[in-house]
């Protein structure tokens, strides 16, 4: 089954996730990706953990037989995320401490979620993706 993948800045957020949210009963598993912005000097994202973590990640949803959809929120440029109060750092829902975040988004809540250093690790991606 296809893999279903939407971006979305922080200006463009709360649209895309509207619509997300929306789609959301329609799928097997729905996921938020929160990640770096990419350099465009290097087309790479600023963020090292990112940078390992994304194909991993990518590679494993699309490996999936299920319908699964995938939010890429990006959080902006080093000096925007490392803002104290950056929005998605205050918003409670998320509560995010650092880039990468994979979430597991069921049921209008968060059902589950790889912090930054875990985000790359295969196994834990399946267990996300396995929760229900």
């Amino acid at each position: 089954m296809p893999l279903k993948m939407v971006d979305a800045t922080l200006s463009t957020f709360n649209t895309v996730f509207e619509k997300f949210k929306s789609e959301a009963p329609n799928n097997k598993s729905n996921l938020i990706l929160f990640l770096a912005d990419i350099e465009p000097s290097t087309n790479l994202s600023w963020c090292p953990d990112c940078v390992r973590a994304e194909p991993v990640i990518y590679k494993k949803l699309e490996s999936s037989p299920d319908d699964v959809a995938l939010l890429r929120a990006y959080v902006g440029d080093r000096p925007t995320w490392r803002n104290a109060h950056h929005p998605w750092r205050m918003d409670t829902k998320f509560n995010l401490k650092g880039v990468p975040t994979l979430i597991l988004w069921e049921n209008g809540e968060v059902k589950g979620r790889l912090e930054d250093h875990e985000a790359h690790i295969e196994r834990k991606i399946d267990d996300l993706i396995a929760i229900k």
